[in-house]
């Protein structure tokens, strides 16, 4: 695969002459071009929901989320898994994100990491990845040295493999057991792949990883509701997650908080079903964590 062949490097017709329009137009083009993205993304919904099946499965069982990328993809994988932690309550070792040349690449540029190999490998081994763990590349053009191996690897040790690229038949997608492709097409500023490539790449895993937290079980009804009160602003917002599920009051929803020793799931079960501590927990545990499906089966009894 040429590079100067990818269709991300590829001229856009409609930005040709944006150097000498007014600002009013100028930002028409992008916006028009920007619009191109959630219909790109769109086409990949089936594959999208493949991949969240496939990953909750694997995570619900141990597996880590796991994001490895170079350059702008790589620190949009490095961002998504650093705010999933405190959104849903989950462990550092549970997901992050791994990018070529180490931290030091979130805020530099540095010159050949992208193209190596070796290091993609390396950076696997370092965190011990194996078969129970779900391993999203993400590489604009498809084709990043670093990116490829890193799915080749995890394609070796059995781990799932999901590719996130903005071409198709490209040697990212060779490796992967999940392929997602939305095809933006080429940029506004000609190879310039942090504008649609990487607004479509971070929609993507804004679905990915939410999907996978709400089969997940940390989201009941359209709320959070796995976040830690571990200090005044996510004391408040806990109890206003827990009046807002059960359509209750903030002093309700502050006992309940209180008798289940500030776990949100069970403070919410405890209103919805008036049961004890100890009924609360058995539905949470049969329901393998599902507020949703611990109220069905306390209605059921």
């Amino acid at each position: 695969m040429n590079f100067e062949d990818l269709l991300t490097e590829q001229r856009n017709r409609h930005s040709t002459h944006i150097d000498q329009v007014d600002t009013d137009d100028m930002v028409e083009i992008i916006n028009r071009e920007d619009q191109r993205v959630a219909r790109s993304v769109q086409k990949q919904l089936p594959q999208i929901s493949k991949a969240i099946n496939l990953a909750t499965k694997r995570f619900d069982t141990g597996g880590r989320l796991i994001y490895i990328g170079a350059g702008t993809s790589g620190r949009l994988g490095v961002l998504d898994a650093t705010e999933l932690r405190p959104t849903y309550g989950l462990e550092e070792s549970q997901t992050f994100g791994i990018i070529a040349g180490g931290p030091e690449a979130m805020f530099h540029t540095l010159e050949g990491v992208e193209d190596s190999t070796e290091a993609a490998e390396i950076d696997l081994k370092k965190v011990h990845l194996n078969k129970k763990d779900i391993v999203i590349g993400i590489a604009a053009s498809g084709a990043t040295p670093y990116t490829v191996e890193a799915l080749h690897y995890a394609k070796q040790v059995g781990a799932l493999a999901i590719a996130v690229a903005c071409v198709i038949d490209s040697p990212l997608e060779h490796y992967a057991d999940v392929a997602i492709c939305p095809i933006v097409g080429p940029e506004v500023i000609t190879g310039a792949t942090l504008m649609k490539a990487g607004t479509s790449q971070k929609m993507v895993l804004n679905m990915v990883s939410s999907g996978i937290m709400i089969r997940s079980g940390k989201v009941y009804q359209n709320l959070m509701i796995n976040v830690m009160p571990t200090n005044e602003k996510t004391n408040r917002r806990a109890k206003r997650i827990i009046a807002a599920a059960t359509q209750t009051s903030t002093l309700a929803a502050e006992r309940a908080l209180d008798r289940a020793d500030n776990n949100v799931p069970l403070a919410i079960l405890l209103i919805e079903t008036k049961g004890t501590i100890a009924e609360a927990k058995a539905l949470l545990k049969q329901s393998g964590g599902h507020v949703s499906d611990a109220v069905k089966l306390s209605l059921r009894s």
